[in-house]
This record gives C-alpha cells, sequence and structure tokens, in this order.
C-alpha cells in the first residue's frame, strides 16, 4: 500500500498516476452546501492505492451532523470507481482529527472569500 495523508503531502511509491487520477476523480466530488471540492477543503485525510487497483481513502465531514454524512461516502466511491485502474475503492468516514477551515487549500480560501 501507498500511503498520503491529508491534501499537505502525497507518497506516491506504488502507483503515482494512479493516485494522481484518484485526486482529480476526489477534486469533482462537491458538499452540496459548500461550492468547493472536497479535496480542496481538506476533507480528505488519506488515499492508499497499490499495484492492483485497490484504493483506500479516509475522509471527514466539516460536521458529524453533516446532512450528506450518509451519501457521501457512496459519492466519493463512485467517483473513484470510475478512475481508470481502479479495481475497488473503500471509503471511511473518520472524525479524528476533526476538521477545521486550517485544512482547507489556499484555492478553496479563495472560493470561499476567506482571506
Amino acid at each position: 500500500m501507498l500511503a498520503s495523508s491529508d491534501s499537505e503531502a502525497v507518497s506516491a511509491e506504488v502507483e503515482p498516476a494512479l493516485v494522481e487520477r484518484v485526486i482529480e476523480a476526489l477534486k469533482s466530488v462537491y458538499d452540496p452546501e459548500i461550492p468547493v471540492n472536497i479535496y480542496e477543503l481538506g476533507l480528505v485525510y488519506r488515499v492508499d492505492a497499490n499495484s492492483d487497483g485497490d484504493v483506500e481513502i479516509d475522509m471527514t465531514l466539516t460536521a458529524p451532523s453533516c446532512p450528506v454524512a450518509g451519501e457521501m461516502p457512496g459519492m466519493v466511491e463512485d467517483a473513484v470507481s470510475a478512475v481508470a485502474g481502479v479495481r475497488d475503492c473503500r471509503v471511511e468516514l473518520v472524525w479524528e482529527p476533526t476538521w477545521t477551515p486550517a485544512r482547507m487549500s489556499e484555492v478553496a480560501k479563495i472560493q470561499l472569500d476567506m482571506f
């Protein structure tokens, strides 16, 4: 397995091209209440992929009571499963560390006028 943490760094020792394609797919998924993708929001904590095309993702939500909590993992799984080279995708919702706006990329902060 290869490991990455949140959007601050991605280690792509096994399948760098696959991880890049997965990240692009993650950037196509939006929280319906926030006009920024989940990757730039800093909701993705870990992306692991192996040479067989198995992908594991740890992600969080802006709050445990988020109205899309039940739907978001499926939305992410669907987007990533459509990526060429992905055989299987598992998405896990995690709550530690707690998400804060500090996890957002500069792109997200600009999109949300948070500067």
